[in-house]
């Protein structure tokens, strides 16, 4: 593939809507952007939450998180994303009303969205992803 067919930034979209997920990896890959998608541990636990790391997210250049925080397992994800990857990746967290109140602690450090990102948030934040991209490989250089 040549370089100018490659992907820009990858972005998981760790996400429970499959509607919303089947839109944004849509609108994103129109946009020369590769789109992962995690739907959550469903009936079984997050591979972060037992330690044994995930692919999709040391792929990452950029995660849309949008799971309910009022639930335990899902606050731990969050905290463990904030942990693991590099503080130059963006991080946009879909909250529903209140919770950007509630976990304000834990949601610091990201942005926050309360309300269902549109074609033009997820635009601006793969914007954002390539130019942290961009910072980090310049960074990379010149060390």
């Amino acid at each position: 593939m040549a370089d100018e067919e490659k992907p820009e930034g990858t972005v998981l979209l760790d996400v429970t809507d499959v509607s919303y997920a089947q839109f944004a990896k849509e609108f994103l890959e129109k946009t020369g952007h590769e789109a992962l998608v995690c739907h959550g541990p469903g009936d079984g636990t997050c591979p972060l939450l037992v330690g044994t790391g995930c692919d999709l997210i040391e792929a990452a250049h950029g995660v849309v998180f949008q799971f309910d925080l009022d639930r335990p397992a899902h606050r731990e994800i969050l905290s463990r994303y904030k942990k693991i990857l590099h503080p130059e990746v963006p991080v946009r967290v879909v909250v529903e009303p209140g919770q950007e109140r509630r976990y304000a602690e834990l949601l610091a450090g990201t942005e926050v969205w309360a309300r269902e990102p549109t074609a033009g948030d997820l635009d601006a934040f793969a914007a954002e992803v390539e130019a942290a991209d961009r910072s980090r490989t310049e960074t990379e250089e010149s060390t």
